[in-house]
């Protein structure tokens, strides 16, 4: 596909980047086949292919309004398209361009500003954030964190303390501590670093974005200087944006290099204990589980299957799951801003997940987590507990 990206865009790397992205579409539409937004809507501008040509028309100078802003809107970000393309379209890096372009252009009305704005300022205040996920229902299980390991191992990494999740699920971090403690890992989240910037990039602010991912690649860079081996991140959505850092900060030669080394250090959890020679030390109690793969596990660092087989190997009994690669609906703040397509994904997601009857969903993101156990009938966890249980 050809474009004419009009300036000042099309002298700066996001503009190459998207031309580059452009220049690989060629209309065939198997994109629109994985899109979920396009299976449940059947209009050709809620899927891939028509956002598509929206962004193309907005990055050629073209009148955009609000069909435009909506229809990208309602994109879950989930990458499903970029598995089914037989080109190779990086969708995502496109649609990131295209999305800031449009809010430049486009003003919002003020009851969606207002909500956004309420999010991300919510978002900076954990305690605050934490009073109101407790308030309204948003956290499923409480867990205390627990004790903390206080052995020191010759190996270190970093940890991702995160925004939602420091102020939902701190208990996920602490079990991932203990149990890298008992492969001799240690484990400590990196002083200075906080919120990856996923919320504000995707909520019109993308300068604060950017803010606070230089913000993190400057801790994270002291970390790996003095010997942390990777950066570990237990939420596929933070994951995801961090490794997309050398994209946020194409334009700015001060950071784009060391954006590449922080986002080449990113490591899911699985990816390490993969190799870390985990033994069983008891049964689990109940084995029959079901594994929910985030998209951003699936479609990103393309690690599907991964953490099914890790405790399979450790004795768990992962159900089979129909339709794995469809999006659950969390994708970040999405489920409050399109709450009806979240619950309808939500629905579906829970009746593929529960089919088979398992004790507990184990999944690898905050706001899966969040999103799924509000309003499943099983437990929803993360999968670093169901290691923790029988190590």
């Amino acid at each position: 596909m050809r474009a004419d990206i009009q300036s000042p865009l099309a002298q700066t790397a996001a503009g190459a980047i998207a031309e580059e992205v452009l220049r690989a579409c060629v209309h065939c539409g198997m994109c629109n086949a994985a899109c979920p937004t396009y299976q449940i809507a059947g209009d050709e501008l809620d899927g891939p292919r028509g956002r598509i040509y929206l962004i193309k028309q907005a990055l050629e100078g073209e009148r955009v309004g609000r069909t435009t802003q909506v229809h990208l809107d309602r994109c879950l970000s989930c990458r499903a398209c970029e598995s089914a393309c037989p080109s190779g379209v990086e969708y995502h890096r496109l649609f990131d361009v295209g999305r800031e372009v449009v809010a430049a252009r486009v003003r919002r009305p003020w009851t969606e500003r207002l909500a956004r704005a309420a999010i991300l300022a919510l978002c900076a205040r954990p305690r605050a954030l934490g009073a109101v996920l407790k308030l309204t229902g948003k956290i499923p299980f409480q867990t205390h964190v627990g004790a903390l390991p206080t052995a020191a191992h010759p190996r270190r990494v970093a940890l991702l303390a995160g925004c939602v999740q420091s102020a939902a699920a701190g208990h996920f971090n602490a079990a991932t501590r203990r149990v890298f403690d008992k492969v001799g890992i240690d484990v400590a989240e990196t002083a200075g670093a906080g919120c990856c910037g996923a919320l504000a990039f995707h909520l019109d602010a993308p300068e604060q974005a950017r803010a606070q991912a230089r913000r993190n690649i400057d801790a994270w860079t002291r970390d790996l200087d003095a010997g942390a081996e990777a950066i570990v991140v237990n939420a596929t959505g933070c994951a995801a944006f961090i490794r997309d850092y050398p994209d946020v900060l194409a334009d700015d030669p001060a950071w784009a290099e060391r954006a590449r080394r922080v986002a080449g250090a990113v490591r899911d959890p699985v990816e390490i204990l993969d190799e870390a020679g985990l033994a069983a030390k008891r049964a689990p109690a109940e084995p029959r589980i079901a594994v929910h793969e985030p998209c951003t596990l699936q479609n990103g660092p393309r690690l599907s299957g991964r953490i099914g087989g890790l405790l399979a190997g450790l004795g768990y009994q992962p159900q089979p799951v129909a339709d794995v690669p469809r999006c659950c609906g969390s994708a970040g703040a999405y489920s409050l801003l399109q709450p009806a397509l979240a619950r309808r994904l939500r629905i579906d997601k829970l009746a593929a997940l529960t089919a088979d009857g398992p004790s507990a969903i184990y999944t690898a993101n905050i706001g899966c987590w969040m999103h799924l156990g509000a309003a499943s009938r099983v437990p929803v966890r993360h999968w670093i507990e169901a290691v923790e249980a029988v190590v």
